[in-house]
């Protein structure tokens, strides 16, 4: 498998996961009954709860940007040096930007964002230079 489709596997499942510790808190915030149901005044979720479930909703969406990249290059058989280094920045660039939102790190959240998107814009040249 090459290893653009490796990271986009891994940037996908460590998406897929990202809900986890913010719906334990909304657990142990409003019990199981609330949580699982549509409480009219619910609980807040911890602030930190609150900012990883943001900081999951914005991976959700930068995703299918990364996804649609990383598919038509692998259909154009488009893959090189620069589009593994892309996809590997990637990931760890959405990872630490999801523990800076989460820890609220406005900088290193910021900074982290731009390199992502930095890396999309490096495959779709890739693509479009072809």
């Amino acid at each position: 498998m090459k290893l653009e489709l490796v990271y986009l596997v891994l940037v996908t499942t460590v998406t897929a996961v990202m809900w986890i510790p913010y719906i334990l808190n909304l657990i142990l915030v409003r019990g199981i009954v609330e949580a699982v149901g549509y409480p009219e005044n619910p609980k807040p979720l911890a602030p930190w709860a609150a900012k990883m479930k943001a900081a999951h909703a914005n991976a959700v969406e930068n995703l299918v940007v990364f996804a649609a990249l990383v598919l038509s290059g692998h259909a154009l058989d488009v893959s090189n040096g620069t589009t593994v280094t892309a996809c590997m920045v990637y990931f760890w660039a959405r990872f630490v930007h999801w523990l800076a939102y989460t820890l609220a790190v406005p900088w290193v959240r910021t900074i982290a964002f731009v390199v992502g998107f930095g890396c999309q814009m490096t495959l779709a040249w890739q693509i479009l230079a072809r």
